[in-house]
């Protein structure tokens, strides 16, 4: 049975860090060690979802 990708865009990303705002979502998005969408849609980047829990749980205190 095929793998099933588990994808978050910018919104979701918001919700798994608390309800931060969009633009504190877009700062840490854009941060150097967070991790490469794996693509870019209309509605913006959309990342591996177990990348950003990854990314969140070695970071949680960088990050509020």
């Amino acid at each position: 049975m095929a793998r099933k990708l588990r994808l978050v865009g910018s919104g979701e990303i918001r919700t798994m860090l608390g309800g931060i705002s969009r633009q504190r979502v877009y700062q840490i998005t854009n941060r150097r060690d967070f991790p490469e969408p794996v693509a870019t849609l209309q509605m913006g980047n959309v990342w591996l979802t177990e990348d950003v829990e990854a990314w969140i749980a070695a970071r949680r205190g960088d990050v509020d």
